[in-house]
């Protein structure tokens, strides 16, 4: 097993990361996110220690399937049935408040 390493970011990596992305921090932002992306590379790095041996490579940890019903054609609704459930109508089309004035 590899030497245990724990990396801080320093906060001109921080800094650096900040403009990459385009963010403005100030330096109370800069130190705050400076903990918090150590920490996040702190899990990556324990999950380094992980043996993976005779693992197999997996997209998913669960079986994939699809919760949808299965796309058939079906026979389209009537419109007049549709206009009979609708709270107004007119002309053939269901009627609905204006959104712009």
């Amino acid at each position: 097993m590899s030497e245990e390493v724990t990396y801080e970011l320093t906060t001109d990596e921080v800094r650096h990361i900040a403009a990459l992305t385009r963010l403005g921090l100030s330096d109370d932002e800069v130190e705050m996110m400076r903990g918090q992306l150590s920490s996040i590379l702190r899990v990556f790095e324990s999950l380094q220690q992980v043996d993976t041996e005779g693992v197999e490579p997996t997209g998913h940890t669960t079986e994939v399937r699809t919760v949808l019903r299965d796309d058939s054609a079906a026979e389209s609704l009537q419109r007049e049935g549709i206009l009979e459930n609708a709270p107004d109508s007119e002309a053939g089309y269901v009627k609905v408040r204006p959104i712009f004035g």
